[in-house]
């Protein structure tokens, strides 16, 4: 009688919770950060209204880039919802195609930063030696420069006069490429730096020497066993470059030097918007609030991917 009814008790016991993988615990860690998680849906509905932006415009039967003089300084209504700007330009819709080129702009420009930084950080954290001393001195370098002065005065540089084609050097995508060339040169150190310090300790692992003794080539090597190691600070850099690229670009585009109309962005808004600001205070605030709301969701966003994949935390 005691056999069974230990046995049945036995039975009865709560089963043990089965153990969440490490991705399940990253998301959950992401989860409690409510700020972020609020700062990225918020980014996920700015995409998602940017990209709709040819759907806006023919339900609302406006032209972002048509110029209608008939409708200038229109204020805030059903046919214009945010009203329209000095050349009678829907200001709504062209926040939106702003959007895209803004938004586009600096993730691609993030994600160059981030492969010529992580490039470099990792051949300087893994051969060491010469290769370190040289490449961390031009990093530092690098940091050692005046961000907003350098990328004004590369900015101002003239391809024509260095043997670019006339029409190539006055393409809307030409200009995109250069800044991205400007920004790429400028901001690859702080990644450069993070991934190398984590290149130096993965490389003193005992798996990594392992892999060393059995003949295994430093490509393998690096792609195997160092690049999955320090690729969760890299992701987190890649967020938190994203908003600062924005703040570059609207600083450039702002002074005349970035995306130059009639290809909108939301620095050029404000730069064309800087001559009406009495007369049409709108014209500024609707990029100016885009900009600063985006970068700050960007920031929280990245706050809690650095919390979320950060190992250590609770």
């Amino acid at each position: 009688m005691t056999t069974i009814t230990s046995a049945s008790a036995a039975t009865e016991q709560p089963k043990s919770k089965k153990a969440l993988t490490p991705r399940q615990l990253m998301f959950n860690r992401l989860l409690q950060h409510k700020v972020g998680v609020a700062g990225g849906i918020f980014i996920l509905f700015l995409l998602i209204i940017c990209v709709s932006a040819p759907l806006f415009s023919s339900f609302l039967g406006n032209d972002a880039f048509e110029v209608s003089f008939f409708s200038r300084y229109e204020p805030a209504g059903a046919e214009f919802w945010l009203g329209a700007d000095e050349l009678g330009r829907d200001v709504f819709l062209r926040l939106l195609y702003a959007g895209q080129i803004s938004l586009g702009f600096a993730v691609v420009t993030a994600l160059f930063m981030s492969i010529i930084g992580t490039t470099i950080g990792i051949c300087a954290g893994y051969f060491g030696g010469k290769t370190d001393s040289v490449l961390m001195r031009f990093a530092d370098f690098v940091l050692s420069l005046p961000g907003l002065p350098v990328l004004i005065v590369l900015s101002a540089i003239d391809p024509e006069k260095l043997g670019v084609p006339a029409d190539i050097a006055r393409s809307d995508f030409f200009a995109v490429a250069k800044l991205t060339i400007i920004f790429c040169i400028l901001g690859w150190p702080q990644t450069a730096r993070l991934v190398r310090a984590g290149t130096l300790s993965v490389r003193e692992r005992e798996y990594v020497k392992a892999a060393v003794g059995y003949g295994a080539s430093s490509v393998t090597i690096i792609f195997r066993h160092v690049l999955p190691n320090v690729i969760s600070p890299v992701i987190v850099a890649t967020t938190m470059g994203v908003g600062g690229v924005i703040l570059g670009e609207a600083a450039l585009s702002f002074l005349g030097m970035g995306i130059q109309p009639p290809t909108p962005s939301w620095g050029n808004m404000l730069n064309n918007a800087k001559e009406t600001i009495w007369q049409a205070p709108g014209l500024a605030i609707y990029p100016g609030i885009a900009i600063t709301m985006t970068v700050m969701a960007i920031n929280f966003f990245g706050d809690a991917l650095q919390d979320a994949i950060d190992p250590k935390s609770q």
